[in-house]
């Protein structure tokens, strides 16, 4: 009989705040990938982005609270332990500590325009395999990035329903209403 691989899903980020386009592509993916779990590995900051709005604290409870019905969905801060946000050592540290080899790290087409500016990002493709989902006005120009372009068959798009709410409309609507 053969074996039947159990993967896990990584969705990283700075989740600020988490919202429910993050719940709704996590429960896409469990359901579509079948994955044993997925983990909301949030960041203390994006080398990508200024500052965050929200503190680390906030965001972590409120990525709990946002996700507590969904038993397969856990959120998990890493920086500390591995002292590093960056995404080839959360990797290495669930296939190293975690012996988990069967990966599915999960993004946005947004995404795909810098990944190859993401430290160690032919390595992460290599270890992993890419989930990308789709987001409005980024899909045509992620088709055109380099890492569509070296390792197009490491990568799963995934067709989804586009997601109105971004964490940058959420903090928009927050700042207006103070």
């Amino acid at each position: 009989m053969a074996s039947i691989k159990k993967y896990i899903g990584l969705l990283g980020g700075s989740f600020d705040p988490a919202h429910k386009g993050h719940l709704g592509i996590s429960k896409i993916a469990i359901k579509k990938l079948k994955l044993k779990k997925i983990y909301w590995v949030i960041t203390k900051k994006n080398p990508f982005k200024n500052d965050t709005f929200y503190s680390l604290e906030e965001r972590i409870k409120y990525a709990k609270k946002i996700s507590r019905t969904q038993k397969r969905i856990q959120t998990v801060y890493l920086d500390n332990i591995i002292k590093s946000s960056r995404v080839i050592d959360v990797v290495n540290y669930f296939i190293k500590k975690k012996n988990i080899k069967n990966i599915y790290f999960i993004i946005g087409s947004d995404n795909l325009i810098r990944f190859h500016k993401w430290k160690s990002w032919k390595k992460i493709v290599k270890l992993v395999k890419l989930i990308v989902f789709s987001r409005r006005g980024y899909d045509r120009k992620g088709m055109k990035s380099m890492v569509v372009k070296n390792f197009k068959n490491k990568i799963i798009f995934i067709k989804n329903k586009h997601i109105a709410i971004s964490s940058s409309q959420l903090k928009s609507q927050t700042k207006s209403n103070n």
